[in-house]
């Protein structure tokens, strides 16, 4: 883990929210004199959602989604741990008026950006803050994801994405949100998730320093990349989670390794997992 990552992660939630605003004050400021940001983008500074190009990634992960899970402009979609519109932007322009789109995130300044430049023009975009204890992002409350219901009803969403979501849970996080999607997806829904994921080859990949992440910490089932901050990066055994997938219903459709570990065919950084709903 590099240096800049580690004092990154010693910080507290909100003082990394402070670093970054800092960070990016001088650009953001010329970006917005020089309105060189779209009026739905938000700041730089505001961006906690990890690097790269905003509404480039925005723009990728719909593709990904058309592709993979057949999203049509009337999907009803639920995008889990929203963050701050990268998927809903793009989404405005997609989505008809039969189409619906339900966010919910744990840091509430996304949400309220976006209720303020999303919902305010599209009334079928529809955004929650849910108070949940995450080591990066949150620490003023005790509620956790393990106990966590999605506040929708059964068989509700066509389409459900996760991005950089389960790679910030604990095991037993995971588990939860695994049935809770099995229960609000219809059943012929399908879900796009990105995680870590290790299995042979990825480890003999991380011992021989072959892989841009490093998950030294081993515990059963999952590896940590930080002990301190655990949640800061968190990879799963791939049997670990297949079991958690058995458990609750759900199957892999469409597994895609990602550029993390090294592997060239990659359709983004982490890895991409495309879940159904078992037959019966």
């Amino acid at each position: 883990m590099g240096v800049l990552r580690s004092f990154y992660y010693a910080l507290s939630p909100s003082l990394r929210f402070l670093a970054r605003r800092i960070y990016y004050a001088p650009i953001d400021l010329y970006e917005g004199v020089t309105r060189k940001r779209g009026s739905m983008i938000p700041p730089r500074g505001m961006i906690f959602i990890g690097s790269g190009d905003f509404e480039q990634q925005g723009l990728h992960l719909l593709d990904l989604l058309k592709k993979y899970t057949g999203l049509k402009p009337e999907s009803r979609v639920l995008d889990v741990g929203c963050g701050i519109g990268r998927l809903a932007i793009p989404l405005t322009a997609y989505l008809n008026g039969q189409g619906s789109y339900d966010g919910f995130d744990i840091v509430k300044k996304g949400i309220d950006w976006c209720r303020a430049k999303i919902s305010s023009r599209y009334a079928n975009f529809r955004f929650k803050h849910i108070d949940l204890k995450n080591d990066l992002y949150n620490l003023k409350t005790a509620d956790e994801a393990k106990d966590f219901v999605f506040p929708y009803e059964a068989d509700m969403f066509d389409c459900i994405v996760l991005t950089s979501v389960f790679t910030h849970m604990m095991p037993s996080d995971v588990d939860n949100y695994l049935g809770q999607i099995a229960r609000v997806m219809k059943r012929d829904g399908k879900c796009l998730a990105t995680f870590f994921l290790l299995n042979a080859e990825i480890k003999r990949k991380i011992a021989l320093n072959e892989t841009r992440f490093d998950f030294k910490h081993a515990f059963e089932g999952y590896s940590l990349m930080d002990k301190k901050v655990k949640e800061a990066n968190i990879a799963f055994e791939e049997q670990y989670l297949e079991m958690l997938l058995n458990k609750h219903g759900l199957e892999v459709e469409m597994c895609s390794y990602g550029a993390w570990s090294n592997n060239p065919e990659a359709l983004d950084f982490q890895d991409v997992l495309v879940l159904t709903k078992k037959q019966l």
